[in-house]
């Protein structure tokens, strides 16, 4: 069987989003990435306890011309080079191009699985926005949101646990 994964969203999980008018939005640059505090002693506790890691993140802003693929490729490049993560898939689409890999569809956890041999019944989803929780339970996953409190509808299932501060996610993952 396969290996333990966590997977999780990118902006607002892992580096801190730019919220602007209560909605979150990626560093536009590597100049305004800025890791978590809290996030990587989390993650070092994950890795440790025998879990991979795996980025998933939508960036449409690529799509819609407004990022280029490089500065999301070097945040993507940085991100592994900071922090215990594996893998970080990234979907470019924006919402029209109905593709596979976008969240809330499950199509980025499902190719990191497939990737990584994940054991997806012993798999967790961690996000900051609904899109990252149904993704999570479409796949089959434990999920945990971060709750940033940002102004939109979050419209699926509630996830099994709620937390304000990603500092917690290693003692919830490791004690459920």
């Amino acid at each position: 069987m396969g290996a333990p994964a966590v997977f999780l969203d990118r902006d607002g999980v892992i580096n801190r989003s730019m919220v602007r008018d209560g909605k979150p939005y990626p560093p536009v640059s590597l100049e305004e990435l800025e890791i978590i505090p809290g996030a990587i002693d989390s993650l070092k506790k994950l890795a440790d306890a025998g879990y991979l890691l795996i980025g998933v993140t939508n960036q449409p802003d690529v799509a819609r011309g407004s990022q280029s693929r490089e500065v999301v490729e070097a945040i993507n490049f940085h991100i592994k080079m900071e922090m215990p993560v594996t893998a970080i898939f990234t979907c470019y689409h924006d919402n029209k191009d109905d593709c596979s890999c976008r969240k809330p569809k499950p199509g980025l956890i499902l190719q990191g699985a497939r990737e990584y041999d994940v054991d997806l019944a012993k798999s967790w989803m961690v996000g900051d926005r609904w899109k990252d929780i149904s993704a999570g339970q479409a796949a089959g996953l434990r999920t945990v949101f971060v709750d940033y409190h940002y102004i939109e509808n979050y419209s699926g299932p509630p996830a099994e646990f709620i937390i304000e501060d990603i500092a917690t996610l290693a003692d919830i993952i490791l004690h459920s």
